[in-house]
Formats: structure tokens, C-alpha cells, sequence
């Protein structure tokens, strides 16, 4: 079983709420009340930058597509790299989901 740094009683009850909510109206209602406009947009931009570099995409394209630093770039792409995982899972999920299955 994964082990997180970041596991504790206040990011385990986070962790429930967002797999409590049924769909994208819920998801867009807690996003709106819990983080500000940026942190939605920096949020959305990493898994962007993931599905880019996943899908082997230059440093540069990313940039000119998404406008995102490459500190920020590399940033996730260590992540993809080293990280715990959570990337690749989300990824997987949402190619499965694409393709219907």
C-alpha cells in the first residue's frame, strides 16, 4: 500500500471529499469555493504539461502550447519520472475513459 507524506487526518478527509463527488458540476462547485481562479489554472495546466510529455512533446511545444515555464515543465516531469505515481495513474484512468472502457 502506498505510503504519502503527506497523509494525515485533515489531506485524508480532502482525499474523501473529492472522491465523494458524482460528477464535473460537483467537482467545478467545490473547486470554485475551495481554491482561487489560479490555483484551478495552475492545477489544470500541470496535467496538461503531463499529457504533453507523456505523449513525448518537446519542452518548447509544451511551452508555446501552454505557455508554462520549463521550470514548471520539469518540475512535472520529474513527477512523471520519480514521483509517487499519481500522474500516470490519473493518465491511464483518463485514456481508459477515452477510449470507452
Amino acid at each position: 500500500m502506498f505510503s504519502s507524506r503527506l497523509q494525515n487526518e485533515q489531506t485524508d478527509n480532502l482525499a474523501r471529499a473529492f472522491l465523494a463527488l458524482e460528477n464535473e458540476e460537483d467537482c467545478y462547485r467545490l473547486f470554485e469555493d475551495l481554491f482561487t481562479i489560479r490555483e484551478i489554472q495552475d492545477l489544470s495546466q500541470r496535467l496538461e504539461v503531463a499529457q504533453l510529455l507523456k505523449s513525448q512533446a518537446t519542452y518548447t511545444e509544451i511551452v508555446e502550447k501552454t505557455g508554462v515555464s520549463t521550470a514548471t515543465i520539469g518540475r512535472v516531469n520529474r513527477a512523471l519520472n520519480y514521483g509517487a505515481g499519481g500522474y500516470q495513474k490519473v493518465l491511464d484512468a483518463l485514456a481508459k475513459k477515452d477510449r470507452g472502457e
